[in-house]
């Protein structure tokens, strides 16, 4: 397994107030994988996903990468973890507009003093479609291509897994298209895990395997998804997030 969670809880408050994120929550992310994470607003799905990545502690429980347990880690090795072994695309495409989209790219692998692998981050480079835009800065690039960078500069690292939080939100339905074509290949071709939450039906149908929340809990699965079938059982929660 790549990742995963055992009975972890996430709270928030305490006594009458508290208020549970995350309940019980029990998951296994594989290797070599596309995963994504569903479910309505309240869910739970960011906060699962941000405990899995080592982002927020959780309240109880235990949470490995690999086989190493993150839960209890001591700040300075799990800042050293998430540098070596996960990669980050986020909604907003946080790069650097006084930097190239090479230099964009490469600077986690540079701020930790690392050198690219060069056959590597060719294959990286050819896989998202970017080999004659690399000298272009941020302002100069699409909605899509900045986030083509950001996939980029995930990947080039080699790590572990990938965490994506709403990678698509910011684009139209084309660059959206392009970028989850991106992640899908990713998988395919280079043999990346990638564990995506989305609220997005279509977004879901480019993973291998969709977990669902509800209530801070898991609720279902769902295989070799398609945009019909994930909406269908969107279908099944109702207004307050409740599963049906």
């Amino acid at each position: 397994m790549a990742a995963r969670a055992e009975g972890i809880i996430k709270a928030y408050g305490e006594n009458e107030t508290q208020v549970l994120a995350l309940d019980g929550v029990s998951v296994d992310v594989a290797e070599g994988a596309f995963t994504a994470i569903m479910g309505p607003s309240g869910s739970g799905k960011s906060t699962l996903m941000h405990c899995l990545a080592g982002l927020d502690t959780v309240t109880s429980g235990r949470i490995w990468v690999g086989d190493t347990e993150i839960t209890g880690l001591k700040d300075r090795k799990l800042t050293k973890l998430r540098r070596d072994r996960i990669g980050f695309i986020f909604q907003a495409f946080n790069l650097l507009p006084t930097l190239s989209a090479l230099e964009n790219i490469t600077l986690p692998m540079d701020i930790a003093g690392r050198k690219p692998d060069p056959e590597w981050l060719d294959k990286v480079l050819t896989t998202v479609g970017l080999a004659d835009r690399l000298k272009h800065r941020p302002s100069e690039l699409s909605g899509g291509q900045q986030q083509r960078v950001a996939v980029a500069r995930a990947l080039a690292a080699r790590p572990d897994i990938i965490f994506g939080d709403e990678p698509t939100g910011n684009l139209d339905s084309r660059a959206g298209a392009e970028v989850l074509g991106f992640l899908r290949s990713s998988v395919d071709d280079l043999g990346q895990t990638i564990v995506m939450v989305t609220h997005d039906p279509v977004a879901a149908a480019y993973a291998d395997r969709i977990i669902f929340l509800a209530d801070g809990r898991v609720v279902d699965e769902m295989t070799d998804p398609t945009a019909d079938r994930v909406l269908d059982r969107m279908r099944g929660f109702d207004s307050r997030g409740r599963t049906s």
